[in-house]
């Protein structure tokens, strides 16, 4: 089995989305998303992902891990667990988790997705 290294790129120019309406709960929250690595064979992906203000349901059937370089977010399950996040902290989202992301100061994250 050969071994490879891949140099990731630098996170360009994406265009913001809106949040779906259904599932918002407060504000306006837009997002944005760069794909720097993808693996299909593996379910791998990699990237950074941006986002404003506001707060919206969330339901994970991937695996997530999450590293937030920039702004402020809570993550509240309908279990009642709870993630406060800011710059520097990193967590992991299971598959199976319900809740919500709520974003208190824009942020940014670098994820790693397993599907």
């Amino acid at each position: 089995m050969s071994a490879a290294l891949v140099k990731l790129p630098t996170a360009g120019e994406a265009a913001w989305e809106d949040v779906p309406a259904d599932k918002v709960l407060e504000g306006a929250p837009k997002t944005r998303t760069w794909v720097l690595y993808d693996n299909p064979a593996q379910k791998l992906c990699v990237g950074e992902w941006e986002a404003t203000s506001g707060k919206w349901r969330i339901a994970y059937t991937e695996w997530e891990y999450v590293e937030v370089i920039s702004g402020a977010c809570v993550l509240v399950g309908d279990d009642g667990s709870r993630i406060e996040a800011g710059a520097g902290d990193r967590f992991v989202i299971e598959p199976g988790f319900t809740g919500t992301w709520e974003v208190f100061t824009s942020m940014r994250k670098s994820w790693v997705i397993r599907e």
